[in-house]
């Protein structure tokens, strides 16, 4: 279970949030410059928040009162970013292995069920230029998901996407949640998206939770 229970002082608010979240997709939804990114960046560890604590699994991530703040790396968090943040002069494969440890028997049979899994295994040696929008984002989960995280970040992960492929990546993004029985926490102001991706909604003003608009 992830716990969050944060403070951050941004310049035109403060950060205010608590939540909680088990083997579920959790929502943020609000306008853009609510908090929504930074919230995500706190729990990955890319910012440090001013109060607070951040809980993974009983793993003290942060507690502000203790003097603990883990790096990111110590985290095992899986993060896909906005613009996918691939690597343009490596090809798929060497993506989707980018940051794994142990290249062994057990990594090859994960690199191969996420191929099948997400239907790019013709893909491995092509450039990321050479891409669709809809590929850039497979690849992307997949490289966050060969890592084995113990949680998944994902902030906006859709929004560049035509409606079609998004609703097909919706239905793909849950179903490997539901495989790999991890928190997922994702990123978006898109309504429709927070009703059918959300096992659970926070709704966000001003870096606070407010109740859902009707």
């Amino acid at each position: 279970m992830l716990s969050v229970d944060i403070r951050c002082d941004l310049p035109d608010f403060s950060l205010d949030l608590q939540f909680q979240v088990e083997r579920d997709i959790l929502v943020l939804f609000g306008p853009s410059g609510c908090g929504k990114t930074t919230t995500l960046r706190s729990i990955a560890g890319l910012v440090k928040p001013d109060a607070g604590r951040i809980i993974l699994d009983g793993k003290v991530f942060f507690d502000a009162a203790a003097g603990i703040f883990a790096p990111p790396r110590e985290r095992q968090i899986g993060y896909m970013f906005q613009d996918f943040a691939l690597f343009p002069h490596m090809n798929v494969q060497k993506n989707i292995w980018y940051g794994v440890k142990q290249h062994g028997e057990a990594a090859q049979e994960m690199y191969e069920k996420l191929l099948g899994l997400l239907k790019i295994g013709h893909l491995g040696a092509r450039r990321v230029g050479q891409l669709s929008g809809g590929e850039k984002q497979r690849v992307a989960l997949a490289r966050a998901l060969m890592a084995e995280p113990k949680l998944l970040l994902l902030d906006e992960p859709l929004s560049s996407l035509d409606k079609a492929t998004r609703l097909e990546l919706q239905a793909e993004l849950m179903e490997m949640q539901k495989l790999w029985k991890i928190p997922f926490v994702l990123v978006t102001h898109d309504p429709d998206e927070a009703e059918t991706m959300g096992g659970k909604v926070l709704f966000l003003e001003q870096g606070r939770q407010v109740a859902a608009k009707r």
